[in-house]
């Protein structure tokens, strides 16, 4: 190792100690960047020491990130990770650098699952070569940093691509990881829940990306849809369709706010958190730990840990409310937790919070593509707005229809907000770094102890 890397390693180590036990904050991000500063080939330094899991796409990284964590250390492994959602290089040089790893019970080498922005594959591959990578889904999400799905799609390849030795498990339901732009071995992962006589013919919904052929750009048809453009779809101008699947839900069960129960190749699962697109992170997590060797056991062991995830479903007991974290950043995440929220059987009140800063995309447009008009169905009985950009979340709330109880400019309000709320059920829906904000403000008034 050279004197640079052996400079920037205890650089990392050192601010990260200071952060951490002086300054009482977390974060891997300031360690990363002075790393990287002093030494940009740092990372190659740690290449042998583990095997990389890259985790990536549009929705659903953090979650998938977490379960496959818990998976691998169910089934013997040390892991190391990035559990806050750092996901870009700085901030995996910060968590690679200042994590002590020690040796895998089973006498297996460690892994590092790790989740990464779309836009960081190519170069952290660059930088270590990944053993697996992880795709979760592609949809339109941040415009002004990633274009369209397809421009987003060729940034995850040109990674994929750095590593033709990886694994790549993907998500066969997604249309546009059934390209053939990379040569790697494919893992694939879906649904195949519906049986073949209630199998239909549909379109995706309106509006809705990734939906063509590789073949010949034709528009594909679904026998089914699990939501937007994921399902059994199939070209009616060629022989193109969906990949056999390697590992499948094969049982939806049971669907409430909290928890999602299912079957996964014919063996029962649950997962303490709602949504049927949390479903697909869990299927994810155990292709992951299928393919590590990891026994269903094991597995449903892991999925049933009590424990959250950081601002991802997370609930917790706020002067008597009970109050649910969800992240929202684009149409199809935000449709997707109404989803969930229709699932809920009591009153619930909504509390809405958009930024827009870098992390969360700067082009807030995307509000007017998410169905707010279909919480008018649910048991919503309040809806209140806050966050950097309150008046846009304000406007497009009213042109769906909706009077407001309340709108709230700074963080602090939002306390206020929640033990005015008429209902005991309370769900803060915020964009990623309002999600950080009002993480930090319910830290600090002692809602939130668990460091993550």
């Amino acid at each position: 190792m050279s004197v640079k890397s052996q400079l920037a390693k205890f650089t990392a180590k050192s601010s990260h100690f200071l952060l951490r036990n002086i300054l009482k904050r977390g974060g891997t991000s300031l360690p990363g960047k002075l790393a990287v500063k002093i030494d940009p080939e740092v990372l190659q330094t740690i290449e042998k020491e583990f095997d990389l899991v890259i985790v990536t796409g549009t929705n659903g990284k953090t979650l998938t990130t977490a379960l496959i964590t818990r998976v691998l250390r169910a089934g013997g492994y040390t892991v190391v990770t990035n559990p806050s959602g750092s996901n870009m290089v700085q901030g995996i040089v910060g968590t690679l650098l200042t994590t002590k790893v020690k040796p895998s019970p089973n006498g297996k080498k460690p892994v590092a699952v790790l989740e990464v922005d779309e836009a960081n594959v190519l170069s952290l591959a660059k930088a270590i070569e990944p053993k697996y990578f992880v795709l979760t889904n592609l949809f339109r999400d941040q415009l002004d940093r990633y274009g369209e799905i397809y421009s987003t799609y060729d940034k995850i390849i040109a990674g994929i691509n750095q590593a033709p030795n990886a694994t790549v498990i993907t998500n066969a339901d997604s249309p546009i990881f059934a390209r053939g732009s990379y040569s790697n071995q494919r893992i694939y992962y879906g649904f195949d829940n519906v049986k073949e006589t209630d199998f239909k013919d549909l379109t995706a919904p309106t509006n809705t990306d990734g939906i063509l052929s590789p073949t010949d750009n034709s528009v594909l048809h679904y026998n089914f849809i699990t939501y937007a453009n994921l399902g059994r779809y199939f070209s009616t101008t060629d022989s193109f369709k969906r990949p056999k699947l390697d590992y499948a839900v094969t049982s939806l069960n049971e669907l409430t706010p909290k928890s999602s129960a299912f079957d996964l190749d014919g063996t029962p699962y649950k997962i303490a958190i709602g949504g049927l697109y949390n479903i697909y992170n869990a299927l994810a997590a155990y292709a992951v730990g299928r393919t590590f060797d990891v026994s269903p056991t094991d597995i449903k062991k892991a999925f049933e840990e009590d424990k959250q995830v950081f601002g991802r479903q997370e609930s917790l007991d706020v002067a008597g409310k009970d109050v649910t974290i969800l992240l929202i950043k684009n149409p199809v995440g935000t449709n997707s937790v109404i989803d969930m929220m229709e699932t809920e059987k009591d009153p619930f009140t909504l509390i809405t919070l958009l930024n827009a800063n870098y992390a969360d995309g700067i082009d807030t447009s995307w509000i007017w593509d998410a169905e707010f008009e279909r919480l008018h169905d649910s048991k919503l009985a309040a809806l209140s707005t806050g966050g950097e950009r309150y008046q846009d979340v304000t406007v497009r709330l009213k042109m769906a229809g909706f009077d407001l109880d309340g709108t709230y400019q700074k963080t602090e309000e939002i306390l206020t907000a929640i033990d005015q709320a008429p209902t005991k059920k309370v769900y803060l829906a915020a964009t990623y770094t309002a999600m950080l904000q009002i993480r930090a403000v319910l830290k600090n008034h002692g809602y939130i102890q668990e460091e993550y």
